[in-house]
Parts: C-alpha cells; sequence; structure tokens
C-alpha cells in the first residue's frame, strides 16, 4: 500500500502553482483577445483615457534660437 504525504512546505508550491498558472492563461487569453479584436477592426478604448484638445504644436518641445 502506498501512502502519499503532503507537507506545509509542498502544498504550498502546489498552491502557488496553481494560482500562477490560472493568472498567467487569463493574461495569455485577454492578450489574445486583444490582438483578435484589433485584427477584426473592433475599436479598443483605454479606460480613463479619453481624446486631449491638445494639438501636436502645442506640446512640442522649445528650440534653441
Amino acid at each position: 500500500m502506498i501512502f502519499g504525504y503532503l507537507d506545509p512546505g509542498s502544498g504550498s508550491l502546489l498552491l502557488q502553482v496553481v494560482i500562477g498558472g490560472a493568472a498567467g492563461i487569463t493574461v495569455a487569453a485577454k492578450a489574445l483577445r486583444q490582438k483578435y479584436q484589433l485584427r477584426r477592426g473592433k475599436n479598443l478604448a483605454v479606460p480613463g483615457e479619453g481624446e486631449t484638445t491638445e494639438s501636436i504644436e502645442d506640446t512640442a518641445l522649445p528650440t534653441d534660437s
């Protein structure tokens, strides 16, 4: 008969692997979904970033004269 023993250190390591794997899959799925939507031509607006009224000329650095 074989009995398995899982000490606290091994259990903690396995838990970290499971949580890290789930987080990695979530991030990869989100990146792939964004890439797919960009290829399909859907506009992905970034929350909190609106259009500004400044033009490029207004934000240009001054030149030495």
